[in-house]
């Protein structure tokens, strides 16, 4: 009898500590559910950016809360489940705070890798496809070295009110405080820019993405996927692979048994 292989889990865009969110509290207990129920059956966690609102990390001090998550994912670790954690343009500025004391795997740029014999990009989704002017030079500014130096001289009890305060409003100005719809295969910067890169790395049979809080699963072709996963904060939304398949689907509390989508 085959060995059964334990399941590899993908999610993104918690936005915990946002301040455009009631219940923030509750809101974080719920993916520390999440990760309770799977722990016994996970051999790895990807978390695919965003998974804070806004995190800044300086040499001696990390940003107060968030102790059920960080506690949870060092249980995980502990028990030897990788867990990988990929800076969003939300929680762009960390260091080397999660690797240290949590046992997390930082990765700052999209990764490709072999998982059960399939071929995975993997990625935020952010600057991959969007040509906008202002968010080029958004990110050209959140990544300086420079200009991350001169914001950590800055005390952090204004900085972190200045970050929470810059996520909050920048959910807000949205319509309804809601990412746009699905805009369509010919459209989507994301389904774009996969199919660009699929035309120079086609053994890739799985791409996927955060970002957008979107739920989407496109085949492209015979052999390679699409897959945006949503976000927790609508959706609750994660992806999940068996080695033989790969779903998305959405965590409802207490509810392991549930239909898949």
């Amino acid at each position: 009898m085959d060995k059964i292989r334990k399941k590899i889990y993908f999610l993104s865009d918690a936005h915990l500590g946002s301040r455009a969110l009631e219940h923030r509290r509750t809101h974080e207990r719920r993916l520390v559910n999440f990760l309770d129920e799977i722990k016994e059956e996970a051999a790895a966690v990807y978390l695919l950016g965003d998974i804070f609102d806004y995190w800044y990390e300086y040499k001696y001090v990390v940003p107060k809360g968030y102790t059920r998550l960080l506690g949870k994912i060092s249980e995980l670790t502990d028990r030897g489940v990788e867990v990988h954690f990929f800076i969003g343009n939300h929680d762009i500025w960390c260091k080397d705070y999660f690797v240290e004391e949590c046992g997390m795997i930082m990765h700052r740029e999209p990764i490709t890798v072999e998982l059960y014999g399939k071929e995975f990009y993997l990625a935020h989704g952010d600057g991959l496809g969007d040509e906008s002017r202002g968010f080029k030079l958004l990110r050209t500014m959140f990544h300086s070295k420079t200009l991350q130096t001169m914001f950590s001289a800055i005390h952090p009890r204004w900085t972190m009110e200045l970050g929470l305060n810059w996520a909050k409003r920048s959910r807000l100005k949205r319509e309804d405080g809601k990412e746009p719809d699905y805009m369509g295969e010919d459209r989507e910067p994301l389904v774009l820019y996969t199919k660009d890169y699929l035309k120079t790395h086609p053994d890739i049979n799985y791409f996927i993405y955060g970002h957008r809080h979107i739920m989407l699963d496109l085949m492209l072709s015979r052999d390679a996927r699409v897959i945006i996963i949503g976000d927790w904060i609508k959706y609750f939304s994660y992806a999940v692979f068996d080695g033989n398949e790969l779903l998305l689907d959405q965590y409802v509390e207490g509810d392991k048994e549930k239909p898949v989508l």
